[in-house]
């Protein structure tokens, strides 16, 4: 693969996981963040962080971003708008909403420059791994182009077609797995209830046909009490909140249920604890603890790094 100067903006709890397996390739890169204590989470950094945005653009031909929120998007691109040409690619790779992705995309070609979207989905735990899947947007040669870009950071790789589609899906994918979070905790708390014991209850969800991805890794850290997922509640709300808008003109119960079932668990354990801390409320309710033997504390991928294939 041709070596290529890459910039990262967002070293968060996910964009320092993917910063990190971006530092062990033979690429150039270079980083910046707000946060200068965030730096600290990031391994074999060759360059400086950059003082600014315009000196990552001024070294950087593909530019990254990972950002929290679609109002801190559009703030970094419209401070990047004034440096990009026509050298430039804009990969984003946060959960932002659709219109926000299109117009900032516009703004984006009219200075020559081109966007690939490619939101990811599949846990932070994969996101350290290099196992993510990738959800890909935009015009397929600027796909081909990134494409050993992308298989660096993910396995599963999409290609959805044109701008906004990726955002699309990705929030419909964040919803599921929040409907498949309550209905776990509901789940669970039945089982503890009836006296079963959870590590034979979630041994029978996994081999049946009520299993998820959920299940199979969020569970673990609820029965293990640390609830730590690197996802948190205000994050949940704000992709909740891009559903319903999406489904604006649709009777949307569940995703109103769930609207407002995360407003509340903002409201009584703040919008920084994990967003399976839900299931808390549903312990509380219920006077329960869900808890089980042998479980982690923490999500580990223990695949290698598996080759980037299209998909």
């Amino acid at each position: 693969m041709k070596s290529e100067s890459i910039g990262f903006i967002g070293i968060g709890n996910v964009g320092s996981n993917l910063a990190n397996n971006l530092l062990k390739s033979n690429n150039n890169v270079f980083v910046y963040d707000r946060n200068k204590k965030s730096y600290s989470r990031l391994k074999k950094l060759k360059n400086k962080p950059c003082k600014s945005l315009d000196e990552l653009v001024e070294k950087s031909n593909i530019i990254i971003t990972c950002l929290p929120s679609p109002k801190s998007v559009n703030n970094v691109i419209e401070t990047l708008l004034k440096y990009l040409t026509k050298k430039n690619i804009w990969i984003e790779m946060s959960t932002t909403d659709k219109d926000e992705m299109i117009r900032l995309s516009k703004k984006i070609n009219s200075k020559g420059a081109n966007v690939l979207e490619c939101p990811i989905t599949g846990g932070e735990h994969r996101a350290k791994s290099g196992n993510i899947s990738i959800l890909a947007a935009g015009k397929k040669s600027t796909f081909k182009k990134c494409f050993p870009i992308l298989s660096l950071l993910g396995h599963e790789i999409l290609y959805c077609g044109k701008i906004g589609n990726a955002s699309i899906l990705k929030v419909i994918t964040n919803y599921l797995a929040s409907l498949h979070l309550v209905g776990i905790g509901e789940a669970l708390s039945v089982a503890k209830k009836n006296k079963i014991d959870l590590g034979l209850t979630y041994k029978a969800i996994k081999i049946s046909s009520g299993n998820s991805f959920v299940n199979e890794t969020e569970t673990k850290v609820i029965l293990g009490g640390s609830y730590d997922v690197g996802f948190t509640m205000d994050l949940v709300n704000k992709d909740i909140n891009l559903f319903n808008k999406l489904g604006k003109n649709i009777k949307l119960e569940l995703g109103d249920y769930l609207s407002k079932k995360f407003k509340l668990g903002i409201k009584n354990l703040g919008e920084r604890s994990f967003s399976t801390s839900i299931i808390k409320l549903i312990e509380k309710d219920a006077k329960i603890k869900l808890r089980a033997k042998n479980f982690p504390k923490q999500l580990i991928d223990k695949q290698k790094k598996q080759k980037g294939v299209e998909v």
